[in-house]
């Protein structure tokens, strides 16, 4: 794990191996409105419009997958006033991704437990699905209520009810299996993890999935995260050998 302070934009050079699935845990929007003297919910604000940046700029460059993590199950804890301006941001992004953001070729995944949304949200989240389901592009994964624990709990209770039914064995059960019945279901595990905010923890954040992906932090908070940070984080990862426990 490397901890690399913020690096000018650049362009990526074509020797560099473009990961196929990064995940980004978009931290430090609190803090970027404390340094400023502003309401949290301004960072917040900063934060949601960098990550339109930040996505639209990964599918530019060739990832195939990206999966951010938005708003975790731990994430309730917070302040009302916090929590009711994320779901005001939430609500804004669905808008304009039915409005704007269909213009991009784009597929927009939901990951989580949705159904502790407002029914309005949850009625976005599903047309924001139906309406990006043709594109052919990048997936994104917008990880909103997630936790890696959880995600594996549902996980084992979806096969311990389809052994219940009858549909399967207990001696089944593979890793491969396993991941069959996680969120991420059908796509390859994330090669990149990213974290801006100086923080070096996963936070319950693809714990299955990220078992062997390159860990990358950054110590820059998210709305200053920037295109060219991206790039550093893909230049650091081109730099690893990978061996997935093996020699």
């Amino acid at each position: 794990m490397f901890f690399r302070k913020k690096k000018a934009s650049g362009e990526l050079p074509a020797a560099v191996t473009i990961p196929a699935h990064v995940g980004i845990i978009m931290d430090g929007n609190g803090r970027w409105a404390k340094q400023r003297r502003l309401p949290r919910s301004a960072g917040h604000r900063a934060g949601a419009q960098n990550f339109r940046t930040i996505t639209r700029y990964a599918s530019r460059v060739g990832v195939k997958y990206l999966t951010v993590y938005a708003f975790s199950t731990e994430n309730w804890s917070r302040p009302a006033e916090e929590v009711n301006a994320l779901m005001g941001l939430f609500k804004d992004y669905l808008e304009e991704a039915l409005r704007d953001f269909m213009d991009e070729n784009i597929r927009v995944r939901f990951i989580g437990d949705v159904s502790a949304f407002s029914p309005e949200l949850r009625a976005l989240i599903h047309e924001v699905e139906e309406a990006s389901a043709p594109k052919t592009g990048m997936v994104l994964n917008l990880a909103m209520n997630y936790g890696g624990r959880d995600e594996l709990v549902r996980g084992a209770k979806l096969f311990a009810g389809e052994v219940k039914a009858g549909k399967r064995e207990p001696e089944e059960l593979t890793p491969e299996l396993l991941s069959q019945y996680l969120y991420t279901a059908g796509q390859p595990d994330p090669d990149l993890i990213i974290r801006p905010s100086g923080e070096q923890r996963l936070s319950n954040f693809l714990l299955w999935q990220g078992a062997y992906a390159e860990l990358v932090y950054f110590d820059i908070l998210w709305p200053d995260f920037k295109t060219g940070d991206f790039d550093e984080a893909i230049r650091i990862y081109s730099q690893r050998q990978r061996r997935f426990g093996g020699v």
